[in-house]
């Protein structure tokens, strides 16, 4: 009875959880099918929104023809700026050569030709006289009180484009001004003030040169003298080098069969008999026989007898 009553309980055990199996792989596989078909109609909207509003060919084409046709009308708006820039930059350069050369021919002024002497423009070998020579007559000359007047002012910066006169520096000091009185005390002159605050400084020999100067100088000179060494390897005589070498025959001077004997063929210490003779050494040349027919074939004076 007890085998039945554990039959009976296992059975139902095993039914109610492979009902629960069922319903869980029944509920993951329409989820799966929901999210399948979910996938289709999201992938076909999608599709068509594109084709729709994103990538559409004919207004992606109306697009670019407005933005080319925009571009030809801003590159047309540039070239226009930049050619009245340059017309401007143009005529500017051609105000500035005309004041330049008026300037030239006022301070040239002097050299208009007259009546009874022509000038230098106005050479008489041309047909027509020089352009300058026109300037000339129509410029004014430069003013001499004008020139002074602007070397009394304390400072003045020139425009340099005008190439009138350059920058002027005059020592004399600006005058004080009318309605301030001159402060009581003793106080100095305010340029002196600024002068001597402004004065370049002028170390003593202490502060300009270095207490251990010899010393650096001392290592610079070791430094490079390390430098520009060859060989840090102590030199070794030649004769203690060879002491500890054994010595090698070489290749060339021995054979298979037998060693050769070492400079038989062209040293003089193996052939002896080629340098010694029995004759002894002459020390006395014979004398030239063309110095004993010296008067004999030729006179003194140098003509043939």
């Amino acid at each position: 009875m007890m085998t039945v009553i554990q039959k009976w309980w296992r059975g139902y055990q095993a039914r109610k959880h492979f009902r629960i199996q069922v319903k869980t792989a029944y509920f993951i596989m329409k989820m799966n099918f929901y999210n399948e078909m979910a996938v289709r109609i999201q992938r076909r909207w999608r599709g068509y929104y594109v084709r729709k509003y994103v990538h559409n060919y004919y207004t992606l084409k109306k697009y670019l023809e407005g933005l080319a046709l925009k571009n030809e009308i801003v590159r047309k708006e540039l070239n226009d700026i930049a050619q009245i820039k340059e017309k401007e930059n143009l005529k500017k350069d051609f105000e500035m050569k005309e004041k330049r050369k008026d300037y030239q021919a006022r301070k040239m002024h002097y050299l208009l030709s007259t009546k009874q002497v022509p000038g230098v423009f106005n050479s008489p070998f041309k047909q027509y006289p020089d352009e300058m020579e026109f300037r000339l007559e129509r410029s004014k000359p430069l003013s001499h009180k004008k020139h002074q007047k602007q070397t009394d002012k304390s400072v003045e910066i020139a425009d340099w484009s005008d190439c009138r006169h350059p920058f002027l520096f005059s020592s004399v000091p600006p005058l004080p001004p009318i309605d301030k009185n001159k402060p009581q005390g003793p106080f100095r002159d305010t340029a002196e003030v600024l002068q001597q605050r402004y004065k370049p400084l002028e170390p003593t020999l202490r502060v300009a040169t270095s207490i251990n100067s010899e010393q650096e100088a001392r290592e610079k000179i070791k430094r490079e003298e390390w430098c520009k060494r060859i060989q840090d390897k102590i030199f070794f005589p030649f004769s203690s080098l060879h002491k500890t070498k054994t010595y090698e025959p070489s290749l060339h001077t021995s054979t298979d069969y037998k060693k050769m004997p070492y400079g038989t063929l062209g040293f003089r210490e193996e052939q002896q008999e080629r340098r010694i003779s029995n004759k002894d050494f002459k020390t006395v040349f014979t004398p030239i026989t063309l110095f004993d027919k010296y008067g004999r074939t030729y006179s003194k004076a140098g003509e043939a007898v």
